[in-house]
């Protein structure tokens, strides 16, 4: 017999399976000879009232074994000899989609433009400590994707595009912790998911399909309407029965190209702001109003968002014990980012802070086009670049002096390796921008005590929020609108935001594929 029972749970009994088990024979009033087996389907942290306590959802079975555990990973078939599906992009949204084409009976291959990820190290350690950017193999660009090195959030609002429990299912299969199955907002950490990200393109190769690495799409060959071949950097050509173009968010030359190409693309609204860190110790105590953290308590973390005058201002991608890092894909530019290893634990906390910019809002700027979001973004990133030494410093200021409109004498200790720089902030960024995210400050600064601070760095510029164009397709066959065989795919096709997302586009995307070539 199958009982569900939910639990709370104190922070220093959250890892004593015994008072837990024994728990749950006594809320369900269990016989001695009954046999208990218990699941944890659900843990989420409630710091809300009070002390912080653990929710745990438990599947409780008495005198019977849970099922077992069932993953595609086990009988996925040999595509060597199957129609060639090509997949620009080794992100997650183009990992996923080769693994649902594989289990589909069609055979992958991936053009990266960067590196594999233990090569990519080299250049993430050069744009760190020598502001040397690779505008092939980057924080963004890369086997895995952006998500690759920012801490590997799994956590999502969009419930019904996919299978969530397959995803993690999948990353579970391939190195990741169980935990994810079961935490209501799980992470996987930078330092973990180089080596699941291998593990996901050996299967990929064992299974028939390939990956090619330092292999940039420079060109789209169609006939009558429908693309039969890409030609990439080296001059080589690879052609494919279908494309799924899965490039991520700030692959900007791949825009580009579709422009030139006149294959359809339109502006969409994103988001732009900056980047705050505090000290971790500090965010703690305001959430689990502590002095110091419970050692069972995992390092705080916040979601905060507010209106300003119909705008929503509000935290992205928050990293608790986390580090800031350089996120630039060409030289010349600033951009911020924020990551966490597997066990956040930094003495510091970071996340975005940023406002919705509009079409108008960029309009009313004097550009236009499909592009104008792509020119917009770079103009602030360069901006940003201009007002430092040449290097990948970063202009920042204390909070209190950003919202002040003035210039910080001193700034607070930092994660972020390659250095900060006083700078007037408030100044740098769009008026429209600043403005905003001041006013959002300010509120969320009244109803969360302790936010609003001196101790607090305000980082410029976060502007990597999400795509800021969209690749449309249809909704019915999720191809593209007027080029046949072309499937925009992820967050740089403007359909995913975040990992899982990404993971679960990619899916829908291969069946799409699968329904067309059948």
């Amino acid at each position: 017999m199958l009982s569900q029972i939910e639990l709370n749970i104190k922070p220093e009994k959250i890892h004593d399976d015994e008072f837990i088990h024994n728990l749950v024979r006594s809320k369900l009033k269990l016989k001695k000879k009954d046999k208990l087996v218990c699941k944890t389907i659900k843990r989420s942290l409630d710091a809300r009232r009070g002390s912080p306590k653990f929710k745990l959802k438990i599947d409780a079975y008495i005198n019977e074994s849970p099922p077992a555990t069932k993953s595609i990973m086990n009988n996925l078939p040999s595509v060597d000899h199957k129609k060639k599906v090509i997949i620009i992009g080794a992100g997650p949204a183009g990992y996923f989609a080769a693994l649902k084409l594989i289990q589909l009976g069609l055979k992958p291959v991936i053009l990266e433009r960067g590196k594999d990820v233990r090569e990519r190290r080299r250049d993430l350690k050069s744009i760190q400590q020598k502001g040397i950017v690779n505008p092939d193999s980057n924080y963004c660009f890369g086997e895995g994707g952006a998500g690759t090195y920012s801490d590997g959030k799994l956590y999502t609002r969009s419930q019904k595009r996919g299978n969530i429990q397959e995803i993690l299912q999948i990353l579970v299969d391939h190195g990741a912790n169980e935990d994810i199955m079961i935490d209501a907002h799980p992470h996987i950490g930078s330092n973990k998911l180089p080596n699941i990200v291998t593990a996901i393109r050996e299967t990929i190769e064992a299974h028939g399909g390939e990956i090619k690495f330092n292999t940039k799409v420079i060109d789209f060959i169609s006939l009558k309407n429908r693309l039969v071949e890409v030609i990439d950097s080296n001059g080589q050509l690879h052609k494919g029965h279908a494309f799924i173009l899965a490039t991520g968010h700030s692959a900007r030359g791949i825009y580009e190209l579709l422009h030139r190409k006149n294959i359809k693309i339109e502006a969409k609204p994103f988001a732009l702001g900056v980047r705050i860190e505090h000290p971790q110790g500090l965010i703690d105590k305001i959430q689990y109003n502590q002095l110091k953290r419970e050692e069972n308590l995992p390092a705080a973390s916040y979601s905060l968002k507010t209106q300003v005058k119909g705008c929503g201002v509000f935290s992205f991608c928050m990293c608790p014990g986390g580090l800031v890092v350089p996120a630039a894909t060409a030289p010349g530019e600033i951009v911020v980012n924020g990551m966490s290893l597997s066990r956040r634990d930094s003495p510091f906390a970071n996340s975005g802070f940023v406002t919705q910019v509009s079409l108008e809002d960029v309009q009313r700027l004097g550009y236009s086009g499909p592009l104008m979001n792509i020119d917009f973004q770079r103009v602030v990133e360069q901006n940003m670049f201009d007002s430092g030494d040449g290097s990948q410093q970063a202009p920042a200021a204390r909070m209190t002096s950003f919202v002040e409109g003035k210039l910080s004498k001193k700034l607070n200790s930092s994660s972020y390796i390659p250095g900060l720089f006083i700078a007037p902030l408030h100044q740098l960024l769009p008026k429209f921008v600043n403005q905003r995210i001041v006013k959002g400050m300010k509120k969320i600064g009244e109803n969360v005590r302790g936010f609003y601070t001196k101790e607090a760095n305000v980082i410029g510029v976060e502007s990597r929020t999400s795509a800021p164009v969209r690749i449309p397709r249809n909704k019915e066959n999720l191809m593209h609108d007027d080029m046949e065989a072309l499937f925009p795919c992820g967050e740089g096709a403007g359909y995913a935001g975040g990992i899982l997302s990404a993971c679960m586009d990619g899916q829908r995307v291969a069946k799409g594929v699968a329904d067309y070539l059948s």
